[in-house]
């Protein structure tokens, strides 16, 4: 086998019979052929190099780099690709898939049955797709570097990594840039999102059709959009932080039963950007200094949206609908350009907050407007909007505005934009 080495069995049965062994690759000897010649359970073991191989991984295995060699796929089909349950993936080099989208070409191809699969510690670069991972359950991807064709347009890439008709995965501690969508779920159930940064491409994260899943931990900043929840129930979005994405920070579309909690959206054109959303919980989210800090139509109604902070917005809730819809009703949100005041003290403004006033209104028609919110002028004309009813159009209503924000860092997030954009 050339310069493929055998090693001696790592661990040992009390009757002395080898319950795995190692083989070891060398620069210049065929990974192929150590895979073929392994058993079930075995390792092999890749030292540092360069290898010019497409893989197939059809039995159980460890496939370990030693120092990360680099495994090249000479830009044609998919670099690596499993179809047998339980194999590891650890410490390699995954480069120069083919860039096929109808095939799909991908740096690892986890085909479907390929259970319990773990892919961690590897850098997947210049690939069409990342990880693509399809009727395979179970799976674990950690602590992956993950880079794609960053010369090709957004839309001929393939996205960093992709899940299709699969449960329980574990996405954790990933680093997902220059690709078409960090991480696109579709029919995905019983998900774990944790601890990823997902940067400069066009969607940090995209959900179609997927439920049950937590949304936790992350960082998306710098996409066109950041996540992107559409057509899904049973989401827990919480502890995220989604700034300087050129268009939105969260989107909520054709959602229900969800919970969005203690979020940091800041920086985006649009902070929230919700649509058709029902029965959903949004509590103790920061939404600051965005364009706009909630954009709110297409029928989104009986949510519950408590201790909410909405500070530095340009626009604080721009809502599209035939009538009122109230939140905080139990114990409301804090409006950085609230103009009412707290006479016994309790920290609740003794008179209702809300949103597309007259003077909402008007900014929307006449942007530069803006320029003058601060002036006594238009708060005038806010006090007179308030007297005049027939002036007024359906807003949100928030009946017990907080008096002061409960994110005491929420200056530390003012003024991070996607560059061009301000």
């Amino acid at each position: 086998m050339g310069k493929v080495w055998f090693a001696l069995a790592v661990l040992l049965l009390h009757s002395g019979v080898a319950l795995a062994a190692t083989w070891r690759v060398e620069p210049g000897a065929s990974i192929q052929a150590a895979i073929d010649h392994a058993v079930r359970g075995d390792v092999v073991e890749v030292m540092r190099g360069r290898y010019e191989e497409n893989l197939l991984i059809e039995k159980t295995l460890t496939l370990r780099g030693v120092d990360r060699p680099t495994i090249s796929g000479g830009l044609s089909g998919d670099t690596i690709r499993v179809t047998a349950e339980d194999v590891v993936i650890e410490g390699l080099i995954v480069t120069d898939s083919g860039d096929s989208l109808r095939d799909q070409n991908a740096g690892i191809y986890i085909r479907p049955g390929a259970h319990r699969a773990v892919v961690r510690d590897c850098d997947l670069a210049y690939n069409l797709f990342g990880l693509w991972i399809e009727k395979a359950n179970d799976v674990r991807i950690e602590s992956n570097l993950i880079t794609g064709k960053r010369d090709y347009r957004s839309s001929q890439r393939g996205n960093g990594i992709q899940l299709y008709n699969t449960k329980g995965a574990r996405i954790i501690d990933n680093n997902i840039s220059f690709v078409r969508d960090a991480i696109y779920v579709d029919v995905t159930h019983h998900a774990v999102f944790r601890g990823n940064r997902l940067h400069r491409s066009r969607y940090g994260t995209h959900y179609m059709n997927s439920y049950h899943n937590l949304w936790e931990d992350n960082d998306v900043f710098l996409n066109r959009g950041g996540l992107a929840l559409m057509e899904v129930r049973h989401q827990e979005v919480r502890n995220n932080r989604a700034w300087g994405n050129s268009d939105h920070g969260i989107m909520l579309r054709t959602i229900q039963d969800s919970l969005v909690e203690n979020n940091v959206v800041a920086g985006n054109q649009r902070g929230f950007f919700i649509y058709d959303a029902e029965y959903n919980t949004l509590r103790g989210n920061l939404v600051v200094d965005n364009a706009v800090g909630m954009h709110v139509w297409a029928g989104s109604k009986n949510n519950v949206v408590e201790r909410n902070d909405f500070v530095a917005n340009r626009e604080q809730v721009r809502y599209v609908a035939a009538r009122d819809e109230l939140w905080g009703t139990e114990e409301g949100n804090h409006w950085g350009n609230y103009l009412g005041w707290d006479r016994d003290g309790d920290g609740i403004g003794d008179v209702p907050y809300e949103a597309n006033d007259m003077v909402d209104r008007l900014s929307w028609r006449h942007p530069m407007m803006k320029l003058l919110l601060a002036s006594p002028a238009v708060q005038t004309l806010r006090l007179v909007g308030q007297q005049f009813p027939l002036w007024r159009a359906p807003s949100i209503v928030d009946p017990n505005p907080r008096m002061l924000p409960q994110h005491e860092n929420w200056r530390d997030w003012l003024g991070k934009y996607y560059p061009g954009t301000r």
